[in-house]
């Protein structure tokens, strides 16, 4: 394989979400401190009309999903970042921010219903419009390692708390 190769994806469905400037969404999709209701949010996604209905057959009993994602509005990427917990720039790898050499995200969410086509979501922290490229089951005994090292982040919470994270930015 060579290892300048490219790959060209076709969204699965596009979110409908209550978010609609990056300043409104919260940082990660279950810190919903400061945001404007203080909820999870709540969410759409229809699948496009050139997947077969089956591709969701058997979905509708996890409770969770993972979203991989498009960010479509992240603007170019720098190596390294200044997380929104505070603290010196990052490598941008070891941070979850949208500005990526690759602009793909994952997101955690949770499933509600399924009504044909649409999966109705919960706890999502992706903008209004945002091209889904996929979604996995999220499968608790092999996606959860609660007592897994998290390198800086472990650091933060020491002096910050567990868990803690800023709510959304306020306008300029």
């Amino acid at each position: 394989m060579k290892h300048d190769t490219l790959f060209t994806y076709r969204p699965i469905g596009i979110l409908a979400s209550p978010y609609s400037r990056r300043i409104d969404a919260p940082h990660q999709s279950t810190v919903v401190e400061g945001t404007e209701s203080g909820n999870f949010a709540a969410a759409t996604l229809e699948l496009q009309d050139w997947l077969d209905e089956k591709v969701i057959q058997d979905l509708g009993g996890f409770e969770r999903l993972w979203l991989i994602f498009a960010f479509h509005l992240s603007e170019g990427w720098a190596s390294s970042v200044k997380p929104p917990r505070g603290g010196p720039k990052r490598g941008v790898l070891a941070t979850r921010s949208p500005h990526r050499p690759n602009a793909i995200g994952l997101s955690a969410v949770e499933l509600v219903a399924i009504e044909g086509r649409t999966l109705h979501l919960r706890g999502v922290d992706l903008l209004d419009g945002t091209p889904v490229l996929d979604i996995k089951p999220y499968v608790p005994y092999a996606d959860a390692f609660p007592d897994a090292k998290a390198g800086w982040i472990d650091e933060l919470d020491a002096t910050l708390g567990q868990n803690s994270a800023p709510g959304p930015r306020k306008p300029r």
